[in-house]
């Protein structure tokens, strides 16, 4: 196969790091230099020591003295050398300054990539963070540090659309109770005569309202919170904490006919309780929610085997796209229309906070939480937290 002269010559050219790129440049530049230096003293020493001494400085005649001899061979000696001395300062100088303006120029094309990468990184904003620099060349550490700016970019690109989303969201779901609060309100002033009973039923819709923006504020909050690193640790026990929420979503499991099933096992690990308590609420809430009635709640405790202890909650319910799930995580999603439906009447409906709450929690506490569609409907969720190191005492 035939291949281009260029694809030919980068498939033949070894991928030299920056380092060592660095050391063969100036390994010639170097000895260029030195061979250069080298050949004009020794041309210099050449033509001094065995050109003929004009003819002012030669005697009109030799003293056969020996000391006439020695002197004259000193005096040739000195002169040679006091002009090699001359002309190697010059041819020194000379190529100092080559050496630098090279150097200079070589330096400039191998760090170029580094000034596109403070170009980049000085006109990157909230607008601009989609751009990337895709440097080419060998994989040096030049084109590594290249990919790592374009990687961060990617993070902050993202994290930005979130954020975006999430104000986004978070103004429409507050909005969502003000203006309830305010068609109650107006419908009812707007009547000409409003009797006691009108007049507790906008009370009524006033207070539902007024409930619903204040738990979204809360949850706001909580996951503010739950996204700084988890301070005021204790030692406790994941099962206690698990068995502490199942009581509380007891009597709606119980409601629904759901089949619980419990595997507790000891699971001892450092956690701020507070953030931790509400996050496997959340967890055992969003189980029952969005479960089917006679459906199977599955919750398990136990020690991973490699430092960490783990959280199971599996419950039934309408089948998901796999590709989703992920997305469950992100605020105010609630799922599909789906899930939606499956959440009975006599519960109060969700911020869309709940499983963010529980990333965020996990994630302060250094673990993480993770979901997964079962095949035959309903989720499987995973929290996985550090657990207590033997000999440790929080």
């Amino acid at each position: 196969m035939n291949l281009p002269r260029r694809a030919a010559a980068r498939l033949r050219r070894p991928n030299l790091t920056l380092r060592g790129r660095l050391t063969l440049t100036y390994a010639v530049l170097f000895t260029v230099g030195g061979s250069a230096l080298v050949l004009a003293m020794t041309t210099a020493l050449y033509e001094e020591i065995f050109r003929p001494l004009p003819a002012s400085e030669v005697p009109g005649s030799l003293d056969p003295d020996h000391d006439n001899y020695i002197g004259l061979s000193d005096q040739i000696r000195d002169a040679a050398a006091s002009r090699l001395l001359v002309i190697a300062l010059l041819l020194l100088s000379v190529v100092v300054a080559l050496s630098a303006l090279v150097g200079w120029w070589v330096a400039g094309r191998l760090l170029r990539p580094i000034a596109d990468i403070t170009a980049a990184a000085r006109r990157a904003t909230d607008a601009t963070l989609h751009e990337r620099l895709r440097l080419t060349g060998p994989p040096d550490e030049l084109r590594q540090l290249g990919d790592t700016f374009d990687e961060m970019l990617e993070r902050l690109d993202r994290a930005f659309d979130a954020q975006r989303r999430f104000v986004a969201n978070a103004s429409h779901e507050l909005r969502t109770p003000l203006a309830l609060t305010r068609a109650a309100v107006e419908v009812t002033l707007a009547k000409p005569a409003v009797t006691e009973e009108q007049w507790r039923t906008m009370a009524a819709d006033v207070a539902d309202a007024t409930g619903s923006a204040q738990r979204l504020i809360s949850a706001l909050l909580l996951l503010a919170r739950s996204e700084q690193a988890a301070a005021d640790l204790v030692e406790d026990d994941l099962a206690d904490v698990a068995a502490e929420a199942l009581d509380q979503v007891a009597g709606r499991a119980r409601a629904r006919g759901l089949r619980l099933r419990t595997d507790l096992e000891p699971a001892p690990l450092p956690a701020n309780v507070a953030l931790l308590g509400i996050a496997v609420s959340n967890l055992l809430e969003n189980a029952v929610r969005y479960n089917r009635d006679g459906g199977l709640l599955h919750v398990t405790t136990a020690p991973a085997g490699d430092g960490t202890v783990r959280l199971t909650v599996v419950n039934d319910g309408p089948a998901l796209d796999p590709e989703r799930v992920e997305n469950l995580f992100e605020p105010f999603n609630r799922g599909d229309r789906t899930r939606r439906r499956s959440a009975p009447d006599d519960l109060p409906d969700g911020t869309g906070l709940g499983l963010s709450i529980v990333r965020a929690v996990a994630r302060a506490h250094t673990g993480t939480a993770t979901a997964r569609a079962r095949a035959e409907g309903g989720l499987s969720v995973v929290l996985e937290l550090p657990g207590v190191r033997p000999g440790h005492r929080t």
